[in-house]
């Protein structure tokens, strides 16, 4: 600690508001600033002006439920997806390490190889570091922790005067203010089952992932999917049982209606390895028709896709870009389902779909990776 910190300092402790330095601590509070209105002393010398320059934001994390899921073969993770965003923010490729703890993570920030460090490292640590960091949610803890997620989230920076931390911070609570941020909590929500539910969800998997595991991997392996989320989508579809059916006729692991599995080659609904192969089938074309969206994105699309129709997700996009917004953004395409889901049944089913597919591929990530197969 340097200067006349020592107030800040203790209010970081209340509110893990931005600290370290008395001038850095209303940078929490600026609204988003624009690309043009950053003015350095010495721009050649900012981190911000390489970023800028070399078209790169290199954040470093570690893995938590909050942070990232890096398992699979797509990232994913409510700290990835708001430096996702703020990397697209400032028109830059966005480079997202895993590290291994939080250590690790400060130190490159303090090496300079790392621009900034998402992490819930102690303040004390920061400090002995002789570094800065702010909220990475900009004090909205509410909307973290109802869902489940840690509410000790800062990015730390190398020095708080540099313009990266003003944009960083602007960003984050423009987020806050434009509601972008609580539905990308929603959506990460640690609560898609509740606690009872996830003793059974296990108690399943245990029980039947041995005996599909080899069909989900090698179906995966055909057309370069990651096999747990087959997974994920199998017990959601119908608890990685063969023989379900549903009111509506659909039927089998992967619960394909009749069309759609004449359509994937598919001659018997009850075979789990032909429905596996049909579901699979069938997603991989989905991915293909939302190529022009970026993975993890493009999963949840696809997703939606499989469970209510692509014509029915183009309709939604449709609107979504009446309202003259990025109908490719899946936070839109969120939040229109959250927004509509009382009035429309269906929406609802898909919000509930999507959002537990992802929670069980992580849970999937994090308990069965290693299943022996039977």
């Amino acid at each position: 600690m340097h200067g006349n910190s020592s107030q800040v300092t203790r209010r970081s402790r209340l509110n893990h508001a931005f600290t370290v330095r008395t001038s850095t601590f209303a940078l929490a509070l600026l609204p988003f600033l624009p690309l043009n209105a950053i003015n350095a002393k010495d721009p050649a010398t900012t981190q911000y002006s390489n970023v800028t320059e070399q078209k790169k934001l290199t954040v470093v994390a570690v893995k938590t439920p909050t942070n990232v899921f890096n398992s699979g073969q797509n990232l994913h993770g409510f700290g990835y997806d708001l430096m996702r965003n703020y990397a697209k923010n400032l028109n830059v490729e966005l480079d997202f390490k895993v590290v291994p703890d939080n250590n690790t993570a400060l130190n490159l920030v303090s090496q300079g190889k790392a621009n900034l460090a998402l992490t819930n490292a102690s303040m004390e640590k920061i400090e002995d570091k002789q570094l800065n960091f702010f909220s990475a949610t900009c004090g909205n803890f509410n909307a973290l922790q109802k869902n489940g997620l840690d509410t000790n989230i800062n990015l730390v920076v190398k020095n708080a005067d540099d313009p990266l931390a003003q944009t960083a911070s602007g960003f984050i609570c423009n987020a806050k203010t434009d509601g972008s941020m609580d539905h990308l909590a929603s959506f990460y929500t640690r609560n898609a089952v509740d606690d009872n539910g996830w003793d059974i969800v296990e108690q399943d998997l245990k029980k039947r992932m041995p005996v599909y595991r080899a069909s989900f991997k090698q179906v995966a392996q055909k057309y370069n999917l990651d096999w747990q989320m087959l997974a994920a989508m199998g017990y959601q579809e119908s608890y990685l049982k063969p023989n379900s059916v549903s009111p509506t006729g659909v039927r089998g692991l992967m619960m394909l209606t009749n069309t759609t599995a004449k359509a994937m080659g598919i001659q018997n609904r009850d075979d789990p390895k032909q429905s596996i192969q049909g579901g699979a089938k069938y997603y991989d074309q989905l991915l293909g028709q939302y190529q022009e969206i970026p993975f993890p994105d493009r999963n949840w699309y696809a997703l939606v896709a499989y469970n209510m129709g692509p014509g029915a997700l183009a309709g939604i996009q449709k609107q979504i870009a009446k309202k003259g917004k990025d109908p490719n953004d899946w936070l839109n395409v969120y939040a229109y389902l959250q927004r509509h889901q009382v009035t429309n049944s269906k929406y609802k089913q898909a919000l509930q779909y999507v959002t537990r597919i992802r929670a069980y591929l992580e849970h999937i990530q994090a308990n069965h990776t290693n299943t022996i197969n039977v």
